[in-house]
């Protein structure tokens, strides 16, 4: 029986934020979330597309649900950490992270901080914004980070070398590179969230094959003639934004999930169907990298943004 997401148990009294969530995958989580009577932060850069997804949404709040605004720029750290710190205050907890937001296939720009902007906004923004805001994850019951990767991941590599992609760039494997990073970040924050005696649960889901307004973007940002056809001759493959949803709301909410989970779709290879657990791109199960890129990204955000602090993260322990 595949799983949909009537199968979302009960979130009433539950504060899910999702970044993103204005449009494609993270709207539908959103939606689907306050369907179930979540209260849901929608972590959007723009503020009048935030407030007309809230407009849109405010039907599925009709069973309980809540719905509230937060201003989020994942390519400027000095938001990142005013977001983080107005969760804090408004709320005080929170039970579901959801890290949805992303770019894909850019040319070269840089984020208000100056890295180059798929790594800064899909890996170094989201990092920065979760352990900004594990304290008011800590303790609560059934907390999850979910973070949100794709099947780019399995030919991703971290190049240490030129992170950045200063000398040499190439918009597809740099956001590669980034999706590689975000599973990364998933399975090394759970390591430390277990060293640490944390109960919060760090997970990572794929979309497979899903129409959101990453293509659009990717074809207006690229200007190439090739780029357009290829989606169009993919186009039976692609599933709607509500299915390539699904895996991160299972991660988000199904009792099944185990510590450092992996979910992606279960057809076409991972391009397309149901929530199920799916493998992790082999890149990301070398501890070393792992530990290599969490150092590397503490490092960058400190230099970058004074006011964002390792210190609230939780203490790796041997």
């Amino acid at each position: 029986m595949p799983w949909t997401a009537t199968a979302i148990p009960d979130q009433s009294g539950r504060l899910a934020l999702v970044t993103g969530a204005s449009s494609g995958l993270g709207l539908e989580t959103a939606r689907a979330l306050v369907a179930r009577g979540a209260t849901v932060i929608l972590a959007c850069r723009s503020r009048p597309r935030a407030e007309r997804a809230r407009e849109e949404l405010l039907p599925a709040a009709a069973c309980g649900g809540a719905l509230d605004l937060l201003d989020l720029d994942l390519a400027d750290l000095t938001t990142v950490v005013t977001a983080a710190r107005q969760v804090a205050e408004r709320y005080g907890r929170l039970d579901l992270l959801i890290n949805n937001a992303g770019v894909m296939g850019l040319p070269r720009s840089l984020t208000r901080q100056g890295f180059e902007r798929q790594f800064g906004i899909n890996h170094l923004g989201h990092f920065a914004l979760t352990l900004a805001l594990l304290p008011v994850l800590r303790g609560r019951p059934d907390a999850r980070i979910v973070t949100v990767t794709s099947g780019a991941q399995y030919f991703g590599r971290i190049d240490f070398d030129d992170l950045q992609g200063e000398r040499r760039y190439d918009r597809w494997k740099a956001y590669g590179q980034s999706k590689l990073a975000n599973v990364m970040f998933a399975i090394e924050l759970q390591r430390r969230l277990e060293a640490d005696g944390a109960s919060v649960l760090s997970l990572a889901a794929h979309p497979g094959v899903a129409r959101t307004n990453l293509q659009p973007a990717s074809v207006a940002a690229s200007g190439s003639w090739l780029e357009p056809l290829a989606y169009r001759l993919m186009a039976p493959l692609f599933q709607s934004a509500a299915m390539g949803a699904l895996p991160q709301l299972f991660a988000a909410t199904a009792p099944e999930v185990t510590p450092a989970g992996h979910y992606g779709p279960d057809q076409w290879g991972g391009m397309r169907g149901w929530p199920t657990p799916v493998r992790v791109a082999p890149a990301a199960l070398e501890a070393g990298q792992r530990q290599r890129l969490w150092q590397l990204s503490s490092e960058l955000c400190d230099r970058a943004c004074p006011g964002w602090s390792e210190s609230l993260a939780p203490s790796p322990r041997p």
